[in-house]
């Protein structure tokens, strides 16, 4: 029993900003096959998928008919999240002392 696509049948293809995910159905003999039911026909399909500008593909697995893309998202180091230390300020004006008269 076969589950889902093989991977003759897929092709995945990243083309600027977006993930395509296409399928070609393979004809089978009429004659010839042993499956006795099919629950879902095979079809010819496409899929787009948009990606952040970060985000990166880094490859693909199918296990049991499953199709697993692995995406990455890599944030270069000038938009990476800072943390800015606040000091204290040294005064270096020493302060006025005004005297009064007696009156």
């Amino acid at each position: 029993m076969e589950l889902g696509a093989a991977s003759a049948e897929l092709d995945i293809t990243v083309r600027e900003n977006t993930l395509l995910v296409t399928g070609k159905a393979q004809k089978e003999d009429e004659n010839g096959g042993g499956t006795l039911h099919r629950g879902i026909a095979p079809r010819t399909f496409e899929r787009r998928f948009s990606l952040a500008d970060q985000m990166k593909v880094t490859g693909a697995s199918l296990d049991n008919g499953l199709l697993y893309i692995d995406v990455v998202r890599e944030v270069p180091e000038a938009a990476k999240l800072r943390t800015i230390k606040i000091g204290t300020m040294v005064a270096t004006v020493e302060p006025q002392v005004t005297e009064q008269k007696a009156a």
